[in-house]
C-alpha cells in the first residue's frame, strides 16, 4: 500500500480540490401541466403522476 514520504500541505491539497463544486440540479417545466420538475424524473400533480407529459399513474 502506497504510504506518503511527507505530509501534504493545505493549499496543495486544496489547488487539487477546486475542480470538485455542486452543480445545481436541472430543472424543466412540463408542456402539459406547466409543472417545474427534475430532469428524467416522475413528478406528481393533481393526484396524477406524470412523465414526458404524459399520464403513467393516478391515485
Amino acid at each position: 500500500m502506497a504510504h506518503p514520504k511527507r505530509k501534504i500541505s493545505k493549499t496543495r491539497r486544496d489547488k487539487r480540490r477546486t475542480h470538485y463544486k455542486a452543480t445545481a440540479p436541472t430543472i424543466a417545466t412540463c408542456p402539459t401541466t406547466g409543472e417545474n420538475h427534475l430532469m428524467h424524473r416522475a413528478y406528481w400533480h393533481e393526484g396524477k403522476m406524470y412523465y414526458k407529459g404524459q399520464v403513467v399513474m393516478e391515485a
